[in-house]
């Protein structure tokens, strides 16, 4: 009787032990897999974020503003930012100037006042026109009968026709070269109308005339 009862118990023992591995092993195992997801789904997140940020900066730099203007989008001026402050211009006078401010409404808005520039040396001249809204300092017509001033790329008054050619061909395809033996004209493929002509007389520059466009 005792011997059975002996053996009832360990057997009782025994069975609890077994119990106790097996629970332990499945919150081992369960714990193993919750942690796995945990560090998964915290690597996931990461990679989610830099590509939001990769598009967001491809979208910026998709809309950045050039630096740098066209021949014809200003023909004294190559940097976008010195071409709005007048000072840019006095800089390439080489002779006395005035210059006047007349107030003038805004094309699209009558209750906005903007403003011409006109600069004068000798009797040549630039005008500008300044939207005060913007900040911005628009070229749109310069007469240059002198060679008191100077355009990119050291074209001027004075200069020979075939210097001329080769200097505007260094500007490639940005500008269609039309010429007659009274007139070399620059002017664009298409957009904006702007024109920069070059008057000849006895095969040498005698005029330049820029017609820009400002909407």
């Amino acid at each position: 009787m005792s011997t059975l009862y002996f053996i009832s118990c360990r057997w009782k023992y025994s069975l609890t032990i077994r119990l106790m591995i097996l629970l332990f092993l499945v919150n081992t195992i369960a714990s193993a897999c919750s942690s796995d997801s945990t560090v998964d789904g915290e690597n996931d997140m990461p990679r989610e974020r830099e590509t939001t940020l990769e598009a967001d900066t491809t979208s910026t730099k998709r809309n950045a503003v050039p630096t740098t203007v066209s021949l014809l989008g200003n023909p004294f001026v190559a940097n976008r930012s010195k071409g709005n402050f007048l000072s840019s211009y006095y800089d390439r006078i080489n002779s006395d100037f005035t210059i006047d401010a007349d107030p003038i409404e805004n094309i699209h808005r009558s209750t906005v006042t903007d403003t011409i520039f006109t600069i004068r040396f000798g009797n040549s001249m630039l005008e500008f026109y300044a939207p005060s809204q913007t900040g911005d300092l628009l070229l749109q017509v310069a007469d240059i009968k002198n060679s008191d001033i100077t355009l990119r790329n050291n074209m001027r008054v004075g200069m020979s026709q075939a210097e001329l050619m080769s200097k505007l061909k260094t500007f490639g395809n940005d500008i269609r070269i039309t010429q007659n033996p009274n007139e070399v004209i620059a002017s664009g493929y298409e957009g904006a109308p702007t024109t920069l002509h070059f008057f000849l007389k006895n095969g040498k520059v005698s005029r330049i005339l820029y017609e820009g466009y400002v909407d």
